[in-house]
């Protein structure tokens, strides 16, 4: 059986490391005007959640002041925002949503 040093194995693993892509955190903002039932929506359609999940989020959101959507890497991060900015701009809400690095 063969043995790699552990040098090889070593860089190998930082290798690894420099491929995982960062990811980031969607959060929704809590505002005085948006519905509860328009922040459903958006967590159903634009997140995927089941309205049990949805409704967890939206009293997160509520109640924090923020709510976490869900983790993606960067493309899906920024897509998922700019739909839940032209969703809340067609329906005149100002809900928000925004993103962090994890």
């Amino acid at each position: 059986m063969h043995h790699f040093n552990g040098d090889f194995q070593n860089e190998t693993m930082d290798a690894i490391e420099l491929k995982e892509p960062r990811m980031y955190k969607v959060l929704l903002l809590n505002d005085d005007y948006s519905s509860m039932e328009f922040v459903i929506k958006v967590l159903m359609q634009i997140f995927h959640h089941s309205f049990e999940k949805a409704n967890e989020i939206m009293f997160n959101v509520h109640e924090q002041g923020k709510g976490l959507c869900g983790v993606y890497v960067y493309e899906i991060a920024e897509t998922k925002v700019a739909h839940v900015r032209k969703m809340a701009k067609e329906e005149q809400f100002p809900l928000r949503a925004i993103m962090e690095a994890e």
